[in-house]
């Protein structure tokens, strides 16, 4: 097949360039570079099978492809709230133009959503058919609005146009090539860990978060893109074990063997103060499932961290 992947030189777009090129596929990475990194596609640049294109999906592009993967948007709160109207531009009139060129190709295309349309939930497990508890017009709506107006246009060409679309909820996902800056709390922490700064917990130590290794996610992802029959709604793609920032705080210590204590900070405002999917659907329309737990994954991400370090 040959596939396009927008946001392909990011975390988890690069990573699934890379599992479609080891299982022989074309890639057509697109990129504008934001906040993806040249850097993550070095090997695969040299593979006559892939593709970059430096493009940003804000303006219509015309590529052919057997399949579209958009995973187009900064996808970390100090990221995508340092531009908010390009956020939401990217999320919004850019998911509208990949839908557009699906809909010309008659193609499939796969969107990447986030647990984030869930904003703080009142309910505990997150299924797909619970609407959220979003503030539409604090820091995080950008990303958290702009993201459920992405879903609403994806399945709005379902129905007006036949448009085959599948929609991927994604939770908190984790592993190596994720930025130094990236932060997010597992970056956050094992850096701090590394340099032997404190490890910033926001809020009091029971909030919490599910934390999804990136090739679990990969396959989940890939396996979404790939059922014969779209699912008629939204699919959430993380691990439902639950942990709290001070149990990720100790395990990141006890992973870097670091000193550093633990510092507590106000929450930032609409931090969510948890997040555990509900895979039930998952389950039952991909047969997938997490394999890789924390104490497992943490290992080679906190060794990602520290060869950066060193390189620094």
């Amino acid at each position: 097949m040959r596939v396009l992947v927008a946001g392909g030189a990011g975390f988890v777009g690069s990573h699934i360039c890379r599992r479609l090129i080891d299982e022989g596929h074309e890639v057509i990475c697109v990129d504008s570079y934001q906040t993806g990194q040249r850097s993550n596609l070095i090997d695969l640049l040299r593979d006559p099978r892939f593709e970059a294109v430096r493009h940003d999906i804000t303006a219509p592009l015309q590529l052919d492809a057997d399949m579209i993967l958009n995973l187009a948007c900064p996808a970390s709160p100090p990221h995508y709230q340092a531009d908010p109207v390009r956020t939401m531009r990217t999320s919004v009139i850019g998911t509208m133009n990949l839908l557009e060129l699906a809909r010309n190709l008659h193609v499939p295309l796969l969107q990447a959503s986030t647990s984030e349309v869930y904003g703080d939930p009142l309910v505990s497990l997150q299924e797909e058919s619970y609407w959220g508890n979003v503030n539409p017009i604090g820091i995080r709506s950008c990303y958290d609005e702009g993201k459920r107006a992405a879903e609403a246009l994806c399945f709005d060409y379902r129905r007006q146009y036949g448009t085959d679309v599948r929609v991927a909820r994604i939770f908190n996902t984790y592993g190596p090539g994720m930025r130094p800056d990236d932060g997010r709390v597992v970056s956050n922490f094992l850096v701090q860990a590394l340099r032997g700064d404190p490890l910033t917990v926001y809020g009091d130590w029971t909030q919490t978060r599910s934390f999804c290794f990136v090739s679990d996610l990969v396959d989940g992802l890939l396996r979404l893109a790939r059922v014969k029959q779209a699912p008629d709604g939204p699919v959430n793609l993380g691990n439902p074990v639950e942990f709290t920032m001070l149990e990720l705080a100790e395990l990141v210590l006890e992973h870097t063997g670091s000193a550093s204590r633990i510092e507590f900070r106000a929450l930032p405002q609409d931090d969510p103060r948890q997040r555990r999917p509900d895979i039930t659907r998952a389950r039952t329309l991909l047969g997938w499932e997490p394999r890789v737990p924390l104490r497992e994954g943490l290992a080679p991400t906190a060794a990602h961290f520290a060869r950066l370090a060193n390189a620094a």
